[in-house]
């Protein structure tokens, strides 16, 4: 891998270059645009970006005069090229290579030809795990190398997907709302890198991998057309939320990170109740983790673990690295596997943990009863780095003549 610029390969006229980009899981929520067109958010927001070992989006993109329409497979299906989203990021990213074919001769050359794109998760798709924003980071960030773009394309990566644009950078990044008309300062920008926060831990515990009965664009859309509370938590909540994070990942304040994140939390998915007609991004497993959470917390007299949700029931667990065993222990106890997802690793990732043996006042003080098979798996990880480029053919999706390798 390499972060510099894409060592290109041309094999029988054909461009291409594959790229991987991370899955990033927000603290302060995104959700609300005030601009459809160039999704411009309401509210700033903020997230932890993490590591692609675990959790990514892996694009190749391939030009070529031998092509005759631009295409496009995501997880080895052919999709429509025409989405109007997916249209503004090729269009933007051709902008800008015919901005600068004259700084940038061999970009230029590929302004006439056509591009095949082909990408894939290794997670769920559309099941509230951040899919579109690693796409579409991946997707942006495998064109801007493919045709020479240098700098911040973050900009680009928004107008795909909102969330994308913190996809672009590693460690812990904020969407800046910006001012402008035009969105030119609506941009992602990196508050501090993946090894500031070492031992900061995350668990990402997947309670149904299914596709989310209402999707995030219409979701936000009519949230924005319904709700009270969207505007006052936009206008009156975030700015200071958003300052107060900031100023607890900088010095690596778990205590306030851990209870501002599950507020946020909290907050979001009240706006979603908020909207005509309510939406139910959580179930009853969703509620029983943050039960389980809360229990735990009051245990230990502080915060040892935060939880978040996205728009989806899966829930996604900070913590610091010290208490992932006890943790871990605690998941398997309650939401233990069956025999039906016995086949699939319960706890995934990072390596192995021995789970710590729990206490019979925790377990009492929990007020729980075990729900065999309402946790599908738990995926370990850990905040994580940028879009990274790939440099092995045997790593790219398509083949050298710029075709899939593997279709279904």
């Amino acid at each position: 891998m390499e972060n510099g610029r894409a060592k290109m390969k041309a094999v029988t006229g054909t461009s291409q270059v594959t790229c991987t980009a991370p899955v990033n899981i927000a603290v302060i929520k995104y959700w609300g645009k005030r601009d459809e067109r160039l999704v411009l958010p309401i509210n700033p927001s903020l997230s932890v970006t993490l590591s692609q070992d675990q959790l990514c989006a892996r694009t190749t993109v391939a030009a070529s005069l031998d092509f005759k329409k631009d295409r496009i497979w995501l997880n080895g299906q052919e999709q429509s090229i025409d989405a109007p989203r997916l249209q503004k990021c090729l269009g933007e990213i051709r902008r800008l290579a015919r901005k600068r074919k004259h700084e940038e001769e061999r970009a230029g050359d590929l302004l006439g030809c056509c591009v095949h794109i082909c990408s894939e998760n290794n997670f769920p798709t559309a099941a509230g795990l951040a899919s579109s924003a690693a796409g579409y980071a991946c997707l942006v960030q495998s064109l801007a190398k493919l045709f020479h773009i240098n700098g911040d394309v973050s900009h680009i990566a928004r107008q795909g997907s909102g969330s994308a644009c913190r996809s672009m950078y590693g460690g812990f990044v904020e969407w800046t709302m910006g001012k402008m008309e035009d969105g030119s300062d609506s941009v992602a920008k990196q508050i501090a890198p993946a090894e500031h926060w070492p031992d900061l831990r995350v668990l990402v515990v997947v309670v149904n991998a299914g596709k989310k009965a209402v999707g995030s664009t219409e979701g936000m859309q009519t949230t924005v057309k319904t709700s009270a509370l969207i505007k006052y938590r936009a206008e009156h909540v975030v700015p200071s939320r958003q300052e107060e994070m900031r100023q607890a990942i900088l010095e690596r304040d778990f205590q306030t990170f851990g209870e501002i994140t599950m507020k946020d939390s909290n907050q979001f998915h009240a706006t979603c109740l908020d909207t005509y007609p309510p939406i139910f991004y959580l179930n009853e497993t969703s509620k029983h983790i943050i039960h389980l959470v809360h229990r735990y917390n009051q245990h230990h007299g502080k915060i040892m673990a935060a939880y978040t949700f996205d728009a989806g029931p899966n829930a996604v667990l900070y913590l610091l690295q010290e208490d992932v065993p006890e943790v871990l222990a605690l998941f398997h106890h309650f939401f233990p596997a069956t025999t039906n997802n016995s086949e699939r690793q319960f706890v995934q990732g990072l390596p192995d943990v021995q789970m710590r043996e729990l206490s019979a006042d925790l377990l009492d003080s929990a007020g729980l009863e075990p729900s065999p098979g309402s946790v599908q798996y738990i995926i370990h990880t850990k905040a994580g780095e940028d879009p990274q480029v790939l440099t092995d053919p045997q790593q790219a999706l398509l083949d050298e003549n710029g075709w899939p390798k593997k279709q279904t």
